[in-house]
């Protein structure tokens, strides 16, 4: 995937190169308006990150490098300011620049440093924000917007039988799907860990389909959905008459997924004394169904999952420490959604599509404020609460309609209202008797400021939706003590 920057002034080059790579896309560029538009005339990019400064806009050849970047499929396009002449940035945010309209800004001040508030009255029209945050969106949302043939090719969603789908977008998910390509067509056990709906399964068959087994079944096997006195004749098997009940035989679960793959699911919970025997199973690859005389060999390789600490499990005794390591042989931990938030959106939009077309609703968007809200969530079931939340907004909406805040449910609602910035230590909230009432209050804002700062990773939107405060705000705050973004 290539970008192309047609930027303005040399200052441009340092964060645009920065940016691009820590967004892994390759960056081809020149500096300044004639270099952008002889680069431009020699071929057509898919994505242009065009950056102009204030003193291009009314520059002739701004026209013709129009004409150019609308070739493009996407085009972000970034109005960047030294100082700040507020006639000139008000018309450029309502119409746009001779390059069209004007997706966001940069204002710097005299010693160049990117100021991320504008004034007040031009937030609505012209949001400046860091341009990575930008692009990294705007890329995020483009693929979604192609047919599905474009879409798969760019960055494919896995799909779980039309059941959920998951769409890897993270770049730690894109990690994590990398090593499970890799080890894919290896014979290895491999142990998936991760809190509950953050896609165990979706990687367990994103393995599969990497495995020379593919063509074969992958079955899934959630270990507490039988009761526990019946789990070892599930698993196993049993010959007809093995006990009272056993009319019919049954070849079981493993025997069930002969020349595929077996996915255990909340592997945790197989009750102790079962657990010898599907030790012995992964060990010789046989299995001694209830009733058989004889041990039956079996081809079928094993995926477990659980959202339990079997470290922890095999301290307390609950878990044997030998099946333990029998089945970690490849640990792979899914991250929970909270610390994958750039997902949300490509997520939001393709269950919006999914449940909208089942529920026949039409051509449905969803508002920014919404998108904020649902961008502020915990989400402690993660992708499957998410998927429920969209579920159930598109039920409550008329058909082609935006799905906005009265939409959602109470409880992601109830996000906005809490103040969610947490306090410090008793060690450090005491403060001296001898203080001042405006010294002390001080120093406690300054700390619950710093907090907000290091929950929100030093993303200052997010801090002043914690703290309740304007972005303007907050930044008047960091700059008077003199904090860093990032703690």
């Amino acid at each position: 995937l290539r970008l192309y920057q047609a930027i303005g002034d040399r200052s441009s080059e340092v964060d645009a190169a920065l940016i691009l790579t820590s967004l892994s896309h390759h960056e081809e560029g020149q500096p300044g308006l004639d270099g952008a538009v002889a680069l431009l005339e020699l071929a057509a990019y898919p994505q242009i990150l065009a950056k102009e400064a204030y003193a291009l806009l009314e520059a002739t050849g701004c026209v013709k490098a129009a004409a150019l970047v609308a070739r493009a499929e996407q085009t972000v396009r970034v109005l960047e300011t030294r100082g700040w002449d507020e006639r000139r940035a008000t018309h450029a945010a309502r119409h746009g620049g001779p390059a069209g309209t004007i997706d966001c800004g940069i204002y710097r001040d005299e010693n160049l440093q990117i100021i991320a508030d504008p004034p007040d009255d031009l937030e609505q029209r012209c949001t400046f924000i860091t341009i990575k945050k930008l692009v990294a969106t705007a890329l995020t949302l483009d693929r979604y917007r192609r047919d599905e043939k474009q879409r798969a090719a760019l960055w494919p969603a896995e799909s779980l039988d039309g059941d959920t789908d998951c769409i890897w977008v993270a770049e730690a998910i894109s990690e994590i799907v990398s090593v499970a390509r890799k080890i894919g067509p290896t014979p290895l056990s491999v142990l998936l860990t991760g809190e509950t709906g953050t896609g165990k399964e979706m990687l367990a068959r994103t393995i599969h389909r990497a495995s020379d087994r593919a063509g074969k079944i992958m079955l899934p096997f959630n270990c507490t959905a039988v009761p526990r006195d019946m789990l070892e004749s599930q698993l196993f098997g049993y010959r007809r008459g093995a006990f009272t009940g056993a009319d019919t035989s049954f070849v079981g679960v493993i025997r069930s997924s002969e020349g595929g793959t077996l996915f255990l699911d909340e592997i945790a919970d197989v009750p102790i004394d079962v657990q010898p025997k599907l030790l012995r199973f992964l060990e010789t690859h046989e299995i001694h169904p209830l009733g058989e005389a004889h041990p039956i060999k079996v081809d079928v390789r094993v995926i477990a999952a659980t959202n339990a600490n079997l470290e922890q499990l095999v301290a307390q005794g609950r878990f044997r420490e030998d099946l333990f390591y029998r089945l970690n042989v490849v640990q792979i931990r899914m991250p929970p959604l909270r610390e994958r938030r750039e997902e949300i959106p490509a997520l939001v939009e393709h269950y919006i599509r999914r449940y909208g077309d089942q529920q026949r609703k039409g051509h449905i968007t969803l508002s920014d404020e919404a998108l904020e809200y649902l961008l502020l969530y915990a989400w402690p079931g993660n992708i499957r609460q998410l998927a429920n939340e969209v579920n159930r907004m598109l039920a409550m909406a008329e058909p082609n309609a935006t799905l906005t805040s009265s939409h959602l449910s109470a409880e992601i609602h109830a996000t906005r209202r809490t103040t969610a910035a947490t306090t410090a230590p008793e060690s450090e909230m005491r403060v001296r008797l001898d203080q001042s009432l405006p010294e002390a209050v001080e120093l406690l804002e300054r700390m619950m400021v710093q907090s907000a700062l290091d929950r929100s990773k030093g993303r200052i939107e997010e801090a002043a939706r914690l703290l309740g405060i304007s972005r303007k705000g907050l930044f008047l705050k960091r700059r008077r003590w003199g904090l860093p973004q990032v703690s």
